[in-house]
């Protein structure tokens, strides 16, 4: 079985597929696409070093002068502009086109960026009013929006941002608030408007919504897909590498300055964008968005060589949720968290619910449950989904599970900031009546369910915590150990990846990585 197979390497099974949508029999290591790593040696360490202090200051320097030098230009052609309506393009507003792209060009070059690969054909907007743009990873996937200056969708904040937010809003991007639902609302009616209007320029979406680290396609968001219209596949791609050599290795989970600081190190840095062909919906895709969207990821996935999964924006939250248990790069917890939405586990009354069922886990007293009780417990019927979620916490593959584990899972993805809540939940599940504390190999249980990994030593930890070596610990001197040592999941439980290495603006996962691969796996929580 497929399952038995991926349970004894530590992981979960597919449930994915690769662009071209065909099975596989086979899987690489799972890797989290939100987060960027990065593996240096001592001597990439050097390089970096002396750039930071040469090159780094000089390209930085041009780069804000360059956007000194356009912000006037974008400032004076948007003023008086209608936010509703498209005013024809009157000669003087095409010479501001053309010197934005000038001074933006400039920009980029003194960033590395010394010639850039386009291929392919961009279609007129009369063709195809809309490009989709994947893969979506930093501050440089502007670049093809300075290269034509076509209006875009991005978030709120952007707009405020200082000198960038006043080239933005000359553009005339379509602002969507991902806090506001009617936001959400408004931005997919003023896509429509646009795309059908004709007038307008093309609009530029990455529909993924969110950046990632170009290890896969996550879930296309629905909205460049709406309006029915045809689309314009545009894929983009980094090629260089930064880091290709083996040896004493350094993890770094990137922010957006370090890609920016990373990325000016290097001296010359690859682009290339690909407008694939225009992509016309059936009649079925003009009905289905969420078909639509599915199919032409497909496309993408398909010409990038990279597989697809259904990953999405909520997800990435709980990747890069801060907490003292910030989630490691191969955690399945991911992939617990899209069977939760995908089954429709998530609680609205989060806290009420994780109560309950921890009442409910607690009386249990560790008795193992089978998949037919564990859908007893849960409310719902038996289906192919929950009998992926039933493997991910079936350890021995006795078709039995620790339900506790279950509802620290969930409480992890519920509320993935809230550390001491979990840990709290975890300790009443676990601990004795008489003294209410737990064991190591409790602990073990607990950390590795929260962190979804399949193997974690806490020896060092428990020996830090347990100082009069009783071999047990209560939630009290664990709470306490830890408001000692805020990094204390650091210090004492994470270990170095030994994964491939990755370069400064995203790692490269280029089809050669990819050509035995299907989409990344998720470990198991035991």
């Amino acid at each position: 079985r497929a399952h038995a197979q991926c349970r004894r390497r530590g992981t979960a099974a597919p449930l994915a597929s690769r662009g071209d949508g065909k099975k596989m029999d086979q899987a690489p290591p799972f890797r989290n696409p939100f987060v960027h790593v990065l593996k240096f040696t001592p001597l990439e360490k050097a390089k970096i070093a002396l750039m930071t202090v040469t090159l780094f200051p000089i390209r930085l320097l041009i780069a804000a002068f360059m956007m000194l030098l356009a912000w006037p230009f974008a400032f004076l052609a948007s003023v008086g502009r209608s936010e509703t309506t498209v005013e024809p393009q009157c000669l003087w507003r095409r010479l501001v086109d053309i010197i934005l792209k000038i001074i933006m060009r400039v920009m980029w070059f003194a960033g590395g960026f010394h010639w850039m690969t386009v291929k392919g054909r961009r279609a007129l907007p009369t063709e195809a009013p809309i490009l989709t743009l994947a893969p979506h990873s930093s501050y440089f996937d502007a670049i093809p929006v300075t290269m034509t200056m076509s209006s875009i969708v991005m978030k709120a904040e952007s707009k405020d941002i200082p000198l960038w937010g006043t080239l933005i809003k000359y553009i005339r991007p379509v602002f969507v608030s991902r806090s506001d639902q009617n936001s959400r609302k408004k931005t997919v009616e003023e896509i429509k408007r646009r795309a059908h209007s004709g007038e307008w320029p093309q609009i530029m979406i990455f529909p993924e919504g969110t950046c990632t680290n170009r290890s896969c396609l996550i879930t296309f968001k629905p909205g460049a897909f709406i309006p029915a219209v045809p689309v314009q596949p545009v894929v983009i791609r980094y090629p260089n590498r930064l880091v290709r050599v083996i040896g004493t290795q350094v993890i770094i989970f990137l922010h957006v300055f370090e890609i920016l600081w990373l990325t000016l190190c290097q001296l010359h840095n690859e682009f290339v964008i690909e407008f694939l062909p225009i992509y016309t919906p059936s009649e079925e895709e003009k009905k289905n968005p969420a078909l639509f969207a599915i199919n032409v990821r497909r496309v993408m996935a398909k010409a990038l060589g990279v597989p697809i999964t259904d990953y999405s924006f909520e997800d990435c939250q709980l990747a890069m949720a801060e907490g003292q248990l910030r989630l490691p790069v191969d955690t399945c917890l991911l992939e617990f968290a899209k069977l939760v939405r995908r089954l429709g586990l998530k609680p609205k009354n989060t806290e009420k619910v994780l109560q309950e069922y921890g009442n409910r886990a607690r009386k249990l007293e560790g008795q193992k449950l089978g998949l037919e009780d564990f859908a007893h417990f849960l409310d719902v019927p038996v289906s192919d989904m929950l009998r992926d979620m039933f493997a991910l916490f079936d350890e021995h593959e006795d078709n039995n599970m620790d339900i506790r584990e279950y509802v620290i899972a969930l409480s992890v993805v519920c509320r993935p900031a809230k550390t001491l809540g979990t840990m709290k939940l975890a300790f009443k599940m676990f601990e004795a009546e008489e003294d209410g504390a737990i064991t190591e190999r409790e602990l073990a249980v607990i950390l590795k369910t929260a962190l979804g990994v399949a193997h974690l030593s806490v020896s060092r930890l428990f020996t830090a915590i347990d100082t009069e070596d009783t071999g047990k610990i209560t939630f009290d001197k664990f709470w306490s150990f830890v408001e000692q040592h805020p990094d204390f999941a650091e210090d004492y439980l994470y270990t170095e990846n030994a994964g491939k290495t990755a370069n400064g603006i995203c790692p490269d996962f280029s089809p050669r990585d990819h050509d035995a691969a299907i989409d990344g796996l998720s470990k198991k929580h035991n």
